[in-house]
């Protein structure tokens, strides 16, 4: 069925548009709601009579988009969200989580027009969304999710860390001998002694290491965390 769009209806087309569509598509929505005008003659003069003005709002509507498009390329849309030290996320952001993001920085764009890679982001780091405006204008949104908790996870980080490179520090450590031990009788005292001096100083070594790392820590934590 051939219909005379009266205004702009996504996925159809333009104000002032010739479309075909099922019948029942025109007759059960397009038609009550006041989208589209049947196509006859008399329609058409009609139409043919607003051309000018028609073709004078499609040409602000694209200025406008076209201005959307440059704010939204012109930066990352920085959107903070609770994670876990692997960096996925507690819940995920979604088209209507963009949208409320964008409405915020002053920004209108349906929720239906954002389209995300796999309908959601569930873990930090940055994806191209895709916003499409108005015709056949889109955007590429570039979404960039940060933990809110990151100074906790890197502090965890380093304390792991730090705990790997003592365990490493011990067991790379001569092991100190017993005096007491029949075995080591036999061997030269001088040797058992600069052993067991080896052994203290490596234990020196990584129990020193590890309340450095343990003071970056405590210290990064008290730092104020950026807006």
């Amino acid at each position: 069925m051939k219909v005379i769009l009266s205004s702009d209806v996504p996925n159809l087309g333009e104000e002032g548009d010739i479309c075909t569509v099922a019948p029942g598509y025109a007759r059960n929505f397009l038609l009550p709601k006041g989208l589209v005008m049947e196509y006859n003659a008399r329609n058409l003069a009609v139409i043919e009579e607003r051309r000018v003005e028609i073709e004078a709002r499609r040409a602000e509507r694209r200025k406008q988009a076209a201005g959307i498009k440059e704010r939204l390329e012109a930066e990352p849309l920085v959107i903070t969200m609770t994670s876990g030290v692997n960096g996925r996320l507690f819940g995920s952001v979604t088209g209507a989580t963009i949208q409320e993001h964008l409405a915020k920085a002053g920004i209108d764009v349906e929720r239906k027009r954002i389209e995300i890679p796999g309908h959601s982001i569930k873990t930090t780091g940055s994806t191209r969304v895709k916003v499409r405006l108005y015709g056949d204008q889109e955007a590429a949104l570039t979404v960039k999710v940060e933990a809110t908790n990151s100074r906790e996870i890197e502090a965890e980080a380093r304390k792991i860390e730090a705990a790997k490179a003592v365990d490493q520090a011990l067991e790379a450590s001569p092991v100190a001998e017993d005096p007491a031990d029949p075995v080591q009788e036999e061997r030269d005292p001088e040797i058992i002694a600069m052993e067991a001096a080896e052994a203290e100083a490596a234990e020196a070594e990584a129990a020193e290491a590890e309340a450095e790392a343990e003071a970056q820590v405590e210290e990064e934590a008290e730092e104020p965390l950026e807006d």
